[in-house]
């Protein structure tokens, strides 16, 4: 059991001003593995005026410092590999390869590569007629979810420190732990006290508070579009500054051209990887109606290879929704979209032999009507929806047709169509063929998939203001 009920306040931990606390479930036993304390707002205000008081020292650190840091960060996370890996396993659900891989992999690049991007980061640029200075926009209310709790979390804090930025951290309740270690972490790394803070809580408290409170500059959330709507609200009352990276309905355009046994799994990896539980995932595929019976027929051949299971279990490729709410809304969409198209694998209820657990089936919809709710709502979960199309512009037309616009794939040979393809869907990120992840690339959406961008130099302009100086004398 990690009972873990202090906050991390101006470089120490402190205990809540509330008694109140939050159980966090194993989703894979559906036991307590842990406690948290429910925050206050009395909390909050605490760990606000610690990052505004090291506001003025943190904002003036120099690029090397900064530099520094980030590096040592990643030096102790590196230490501390395995116990990232276990607790994200126990409070995420995440096989053990996939929280080593994804999860603890994704957090250790963020961190290196802020501090690469600023080695040549400049802060200050000589134009005709005036001087553009960079300087740090303020404190930063931080605001993570429970799908990745190590990625959103580090690319957030990294951006942060590369600019200045002192930042008060709320993790998602569901899954803190591996949040509470990277606060030891970057304590231990040497990060000015009160340059981060963490306060775990509820969002209607420390979320609310967060996006709301006066002394915040600018904040930076990963999670629904409710809640990115009601951040936005409270954030307009005092005009801070937004960040958001919100939900996703990304298609997977198949070519003509394509191999039918790697396109097939390359639809699979996207739903079975972290449970389907990313925002980014290609949940709408897209083939050739000449390819239909083909790649129907093989996609459900292929569904074997990703074995649902205990997430410590060897050879397992998927785990368990992350709580017994998700389980259900995932439920409530596969009994919507049986009747709203055919069933090619899977459905409704757990895979036989895993009684205990959030557990869920993995679902392929064929036949599916591209005005179905499964063919436009964010599902978050082991499930796919395929089209078919009879020209590419046909699939670009369809791709575009959501609310969202997180990210593309596409799988295909002819650099020509791939070109018009990958220019034509309106999206933050499109990667081609599998392409392999460069953490210096932007991540952001288009539409209601947010407001923003993560990861890289972009990440960390997020959080700077800029200044033009006029007739500044030369040095």
């Amino acid at each position: 059991m990690r009972n873990q009920t202090k906050h991390f306040i101006n470089g120490e931990w402190t205990d809540s001003t509330g008694s109140e606390t939050i159980d966090v479930i194993n989703p894979a036993t559906e036991e307590v593995m842990g406690t948290i304390s429910s925050g206050t707002e009395e909390d909050l205000d605490k760990a606000v005026k610690a990052a505004r008081a090291a506001f003025p020292s943190f904002s003036r650190s120099t690029k090397e410092e900064r530099i520094q840091w980030l590096k040592n960060i990643a030096e102790g996370y590196e230490a501390r590999k395995d116990e990232l890996i276990e607790v994200m396993t126990d409070e995420l659900g995440s096989p053990l390869s996939v929280s080593e891989e994804v999860h603890f992999a994704a957090g250790l690049g963020h961190f290196r590569q802020a501090a690469e991007c600023l080695e040549d980061f400049s802060f200050t640029e000589d134009r005709d007629g005036h001087t553009l200075m960079k300087e740090s926009i303020g404190v930063s209310g931080l605001i993570t979810p429970w799908n990745f709790p190590t990625n959103q979390t580090s690319t957030k804090i990294a951006s942060a420190i590369a600019a200045g930025s002192p930042v008060v951290l709320k993790p998602a309740s569901k899954t803190p732990f591996a949040a509470m270690i990277l606060a030891e972490i970057i304590d231990e790394a040497g990060v000015p006290k009160g340059a981060f803070n963490l306060v775990n809580g509820t969002g209607s408290v420390i979320g609310n508070g967060i996006s709301s409170h006066p002394g915040i500059d600018f904040v930076s959330f990963t999670g629904s579009g409710a809640v990115g709507e009601k951040i936005m609200q409270n954030a307009a009352e005092t005009i801070k500054k937004v960040a958001l990276e919100l939900g996703g309905k990304s298609p997977l355009i198949v070519l003509d051209d394509a191999d039918v046994k790697e396109a097939a799994k390359t639809a699979l990896s996207s739903i079975m990887t972290n449970t389907g539980q990313v925002c980014s995932a290609g949940t709408r595929v897209f083939i050739p109606q000449s390819m239909k019976e083909d790649f129907e027929k093989t996609i459900v051949e292929m569904l074997e290879e990703f074995p649902v299971g205990d997430p410590r279990k060897e050879g397992v490729a998927t785990g368990p929704l992350v709580s017994e709410d998700q389980w259900e809304t995932v439920q409530s969409y596969i009994e919507k979209g049986e009747k709203e198209a055919t069933v090619l694998a899977g459905g409704t209820g757990k895979p036989e032999g895993l009684e205990t657990g959030y557990f869920a089936r993995p679902t392929i919809f064929t036949d599916v009507s591209h005005d179905a709710v499964i063919a436009q709502e964010e599902i978050f979960g082991p499930v796919t929806t395929l089209f078919t199309y009879e020209d590419v512009d046909q699939a670009i037309e369809m791709a575009n047709d959501t609310i969202y616009g997180l990210a593309g794939y596409i799988v295909g040979n002819d650099p020509e169509t791939i070109r018009h393809v990958a220019s034509n869907i309106r999206a933050g990120r499109i990667k081609i063929n599998n392409a392999k992840t460069d953490f210096n690339g932007p991540f952001g959406g288009y539409k209601q998939s947010g407001i923003g961008r993560e990861w890289g130099d972009f990440g960390i302009e997020e959080y700077l203001e800029i200044k033009s100086v006029h007739g500044l004398p030369s040095s």
